[in-house]
């Protein structure tokens, strides 16, 4: 279980975790709790080919995720696009549990995955018809990815006529790249041994997400994430600097501006119940929907309350849809759509 330094809540999960586990009688079990303050790096310490493992899993789930949410509002056959997704990411279990796979053999096969659930997704009986509200989902990230957590969300804003654009995991990662480098150059500047292998680091990683992402390129058009991470810290700049306010504030900001520049109709923020982030940014939308055309943004908080989420989403997807009406930032759509 992952932590963080600072006020947030997730600095508390591994303490919370441990607790859980000694009162279940589990006091053997080791909880391993990694921090972004270094990058993560006590998780792969001696073994890079770990580090380059887990980043293969990491942009290829997030592309089974992306390919998931741009089919399945479309399918004309319910269920095959989950029916793909679990399928691929099985398949890309199967690949990365292999021992006897050296990484560029591992890299190799995981491309040809990449492939072949393309292909698989592209086969599904499905009416791509132009006009959906494109909803941004941005927010804590395990909520927002958890489906439990958020009460199946995105399946809910389907239903209604929606298409969702969530954002990923890799996303954070190249934040924390981020992060790491900002405070080295803060400390040490750029030329020292600690800023280069950092440098290092990040121009493989930027090697193996190319080589999933080559062969989809066509697929993704108009859903492309942003190829450098200041992309997302710049937009947010205005409203909350990334050298001054640390965390996923920061990503849910920067993004939901990115996806308005991408054609996006309205921008949902999941969070968990009281969560910092979410505070911070549910008193910055105003400012940042008043400047980008009056963009519908609206937090979401999940509290384990049952509460008539639809009746919310159906209002929100009402303002989404006259939104677009009046909108300035076309969408982009890939060649399938009629």
């Amino acid at each position: 279980m992952a932590t963080a330094h600072g006020p947030c809540r997730f600095g508390q999960y591994a303490p919370y975790l441990r607790q859980v586990l000694d009162e279940l009688g589990y006091s053997d079990v080791l909880v391993f709790s990694p921090t972004s303050g270094d990058g993560y790096g006590e998780i792969t310490a001696g073994r890079p080919d770990l580090l380059i493992s887990m980043w293969l899993a990491m942009v290829a789930g997030d592309l089974a995720q992306k390919f998931l949410f741009k089919t399945r509002p479309y399918e004309t056959r319910e269920g095959d696009s989950d029916e793909n997704f679990t399928r691929a990411v099985k398949a890309f279990e199967d690949i990365l549990a292999r021992p006897d796979l050296s990484i560029k053999q591992r890299c190799k096969e995981m491309v040809a995955e990449v492939v072949r659930m393309r292909d698989r997704f592209r086969a599904i009986p499905a009416r791509y018809e132009k006009g959906r509200p494109l909803i941004g989902l941005v927010g804590e990230i395990f909520c927002r990815l958890n489906t439990f957590s958020n009460d199946d969300i995105a399946r809910r804003i389907e239903r209604l006529g929606g298409e969702c654009w969530i954002s990923d995991i890799a996303e954070w990662v190249w934040y924390v790249n981020w992060y790491v480098a900002d405070k080295i150059t803060r400390k040490k500047g750029r030329w020292n041994l600690e800023y280069l292998k950092h440098r290092i680091k990040a121009h493989w990683q930027h090697r193996y997400e190319k080589a999933l992402l080559d062969p989809v390129v066509d697929d993704l058009k108009g859903y492309e994430e942003p190829h450098n991470i200041r992309e997302v810290l710049d937009a947010s700049e205005p409203y909350l600097p990334p050298q001054g306010c640390i965390g996923e504030m920061v990503l849910s900001v920067g993004k939901s501006i990115y996806l308005h520049e991408k054609g996006a109709d309205g921008i949902i923020d999941i969070s968990p119940f009281t969560c910092m982030n979410g505070i911070i940014c549910e008193a910055v939308y105003p400012s940042v929907s008043q400047a980008y055309d009056n963009l519908p943004i609206r937090i979401f908080y999940f509290d384990g309350v049952n509460t008539n989420i639809d009746r919310d989403l159906e209002i929100f997807l009402d303002l989404a849809r006259a939104y677009q009406k009046r909108k300035t930032k076309p969408r982009v759509y890939p060649a399938y759509f009629e």
